[in-house]
């Protein structure tokens, strides 16, 4: 069984330290255990989670047993994705999209990096 070291779950009491105080962008899969499309999306963002390592950190958070976080960022639907940098959403991914993924992760690394000011 192949290991996700880039791959992590966090809840009401660690998702400011783990995701809004992160060095690198991370972006967080609000899913359910109910929801097939979350169970669908699981394992492209999980192989994900190693093709960018070292880019971008991978979160889920269980959105039945961390209600207030989903609703400070306003989820209404299952799946969504938030990419979070420097503590704040910068790109959202809502509803299942495995093929899309990648590319939609793609854009919002570039357009953070687009938004970094040059050394």
């Amino acid at each position: 069984m192949q290991e996700y070291n880039n791959l992590f779950a966090v809840n009401d009491q660690d998702f400011e330290l783990q995701v809004l105080r992160s060095d690198l962008p991370v972006i967080v899969d609000f899913w359910a255990e109910w929801c097939p499309h979350c169970h669908t999306l699981a394992p492209v963002y999980k192989k994900l989670s190693t093709t960018f390592e070292g880019k971008l950190r991978f979160a889920t958070i269980n959105a039945d047993e961390s209600p207030s976080i989903g609703a400070t960022f306003g989820v209404q639907g299952l799946p969504t994705l938030i990419v979070f940098h420097t503590g704040k959403p910068v790109a959202r991914i809502v509803g299942p999209h495995p093929t899309r993924l990648q590319q939609h992760i793609e854009r919002a690394l570039a357009e953070i990096s687009a938004s970094q000011p040059s050394l």
